[in-house]
């Protein structure tokens, strides 16, 4: 076993790597950016060196000053955990020539697997079934369309050096190619430094299954299914293991053709074969394909470690210091089912745009497994993905995982940014997902329930009201001598209390009295416990009471005038204009492309609000803006006539 090894990333990853290495008795060195210096990762790790900006093209990208750091602490091999350079097989091949180990596979099956459309070759050779699509090297968007319309739409655009959903679009109409072509091709670049694309026939009721696997360069094994499904944006965002509805005949059918696609390229490490599934008829074992593989460890591989109860970055290291795989295929077997959550920062209403801000108060609930990169105080940058943890849920039955996860959601306190924490609870609730009728479909289906913002209970606005004015820790004995204080407090809507004996409350709100009694046990309302907490922050109140439900808290003094809303496209956080396409005195209709802003990894389009004439382009492509940043002016109406 290695004495030290480097790891090659930051966040949650960064520190689960830390978390087994020093259970098996390996020092860590972690890597960090000059946004990082402060981070949780860096600070679990027993050594830590500065490795640039806070870009990631500065730091985490920099393969040269990651191996720098490697040699000079002593370490003897290199975790790449996921992203950045996990799946890049230059640096694979850089840290062989300085004389270390690589913690994953070699160079030759990364680049195997690196291209999409080389893969699916690979794939269809080792007798693994493909997705019907495009695969060439002819880039022609003419060809392209054509490949598109001789497969028929809906077809899917992605990037073959993708993953993640970036370079990723479904087009349902011929008119609508040319658009999704330049976008999907403009982010793969940005992305992967390749803009190249293939093209796929796109599946109707598509679930997403992947297998994970393991081998160790000759031979590999596989540690069951993880169902995907749930997506927005191509994008995961609850996984479980093992998947509802499956068969034993699909999960060997499936389970087999993962293990002849691992070993046909002498596959080494953890990775993950993913697959389409087509469920309208259920399961069945000629109704799968193969769409690629992540030579690397995956973001939801906790559900695989809960069933199984295997350590899957501890089988890593070993194998990578030259052990033999520590099960064969017989020897892993399922127990339970477990669900994975992904809390981000992000805005749901506004269409699950990441956010920024500060972890004001950040707490888990027991009973869950939670992987974090993040502590309360910490700060949501604009550089990095906006994940702030996994939850992950581990039961004996999929009803009573799903439940712990529900309730594990619900108790979850966040405050400080805004969350899909609301989101994420009431998807768990979701009685199709409950059913175990899931398809990648189902977030977009349901989009306006889930994502509407949840209802606030009577309770918890009675609290909030008790928290603007200060009482939330306990009233004291404030009285007048000729009757109960009484006073107005500062809120939306307009709310007083009325202080009638030590710990005692009166909350007017809403057209509603409410009596609200601090017990020991916490505050009563209306004669109900509620055991609810606070978060008081300087311009948000939060009350957690299943769930958390935040009341800003405006300032007196603030007279910041802003124009209309319609007139000015605002950039929704901070990120790099990668392009603008109206100038002054373009006529633009709602909906309308106005520029394009990357932030978190993402390429966002924003859109003209209302039809108008635009006044000014306040920003140029290059340019790096902070969130609210005025980007285009529309003229007035009378001013445009």
């Amino acid at each position: 076993m290695f004495q030290k090894i480097l790891i090659a990333n930051r966040g949650e990853i960064a520190c689960r790597v830390i978390e087994t290495a020093r259970r098996l008795g390996v020092a860590t060195v972690a890597v960090y950016s000059e946004a990082d210096a402060g981070a949780r990762h860096v600070a679990m790790a027993d050594e830590a060196v500065a490795i640039g900006g806070a870009r990631p093209a500065e730091s985490y990208l920099c393969a040269d000053r990651i191996l720098q750091a490697a040699l000079e602490t002593g370490a003897e091999a290199i975790h790449p955990g996921y992203g950045f350079l996990s799946e890049n097989p230059d640096f694979v091949a850089s840290v062989a020539a300085a004389g270390l180990t690589f913690i994953g596979p070699s160079e030759a099956a990364i680049r195997a697997m690196g291209l999409k459309d080389a893969a699916k070759a690979v794939m269809a050779q080792a007798g693994v079934p493909v997705v019907p699509g495009y695969h060439g090297d002819n880039q022609d968007p003419e060809h392209l369309a054509g490949a598109a319309e001789a497969l028929g739409y809906p077809v899917l655009i992605k990037a073959v050096a993708g993953g993640g959903g970036k370079g990723m679009r479904r087009v349902d109409r011929p008119d609508d190619f040319a658009a999704a072509l330049e976008s999907a091709c403009a982010e793969a670049r940005t992305a992967f430094g390749n803009p190249a694309v293939l093209i796929e026939k796109y599946v109707e009721m598509p679930r997403h299954i992947e297998v994970q696997v393991f081998g160790d360069g000759t031979r590999a094994v596989h540690l069951f299914e993880r169902d995907c499904s749930l997506q927005r944006r191509h994008q995961k965002v609850i996984e479980e293991a093992p998947a509802p509805g499956m068969t034993d005949q699909m999960r060997a059918a499936m389970g087999q053709a993962a293990v002849r696609a691992a070993e046909a390229i002498g596959y080494a490490g953890a990775g993950t074969i993913e697959f389409i599934v087509d469920g309208s008829d259920g399961l069945r074992p000629d109704r799968f394909w193969f769409m690629e593989m992540n030579t690397r460890l995956q973001v939801e591989h906790p559900v695989t470690e809960a069933i199984t109860g295997i350590d899957l970055v501890e089988w890593q290291l070993r194998v990578a210091a030259g052990e033999p795989l520590p099960l064969a295929q017989e020897d892993i077997q399922i127990k339970g089912h477990a669900f994975e959550a992904r809390l981000y920062a992000e805005d749901v209403p506004a269409g699950f745009l990441p956010a920024v801000g500060t972890l004001a108060h950040l707490i888990f609930p027991p009973g869950v497994r939670v992987e974090t990169g993040v502590r309360a105080g910490d700060t949501i940058s604009p550089w990095y993905d906006p994940m702030i943890a996994k939850i992950i849920s581990h039961g004996p039955s999929r009803a009573a995982a799903l439940n712990q996860l529900a309730r594990a959601l619900e108790a979850t306190e966040v405050a400080g940014t805004t969350t899909n924490l609301a989101f994420l609870a009431r998807l768990a609730r979701h009685a199709g997902f409950a059913a175990g009728a899931v398809d990648t479909g189902l977030i977009g289906r349901e989009s306006a329930e889930l994502a509407a913002l949840p209802p606030v209970p009577v309770a918890a606005r009675a609290l909030g009201v008790i928290a603007a004015a200060g009482l939330h820790a306990g009233t004291g004995a404030g009285f007048t001598l000729w009757a109960p204080l009484r006073r107005a407090v500062d809120f939306e809507p307009p709310a007083a209390v009325q202080v009638i004996g030590p710990n005692r409350v009166i909350v007017e709100v809403a057209g509603g009295r409410h009596d609200c009694v601090l017990h020991p046990d916490g505050w009563w309302v209306d004669g109900a416990k509620t055991a609810a907490r606070f978060h008081v922050g300087a311009g948000e109140i939060t009350v957690f009471l299943g769930g958390a439900h935040s009341f800003p808290r405006p300032d007196p003094l603030d007279r910041l005038v802003q124009g209309p809303a319609s007139d000015l496209t605002l950039a929704p956080m901070p990120g790099l204009v990668k392009a603008v396409f109206v100038a002054p005195g373009a006529r633009v209709a709602p909906g309308d492309r106005l520029a394009i802003l990357e932030a978190m990894k993402m390429e966002h389009t924003l859109c003209a609000a209302r039809a108008g004439e635009v006044a000014e382009v306040l920003v140029a492509p290059g340019a790096q803006i902070e969130a609210g940043a005025a980007l285009i002016r529309l003229a007035e109406e009378e001013e445009a006539a």
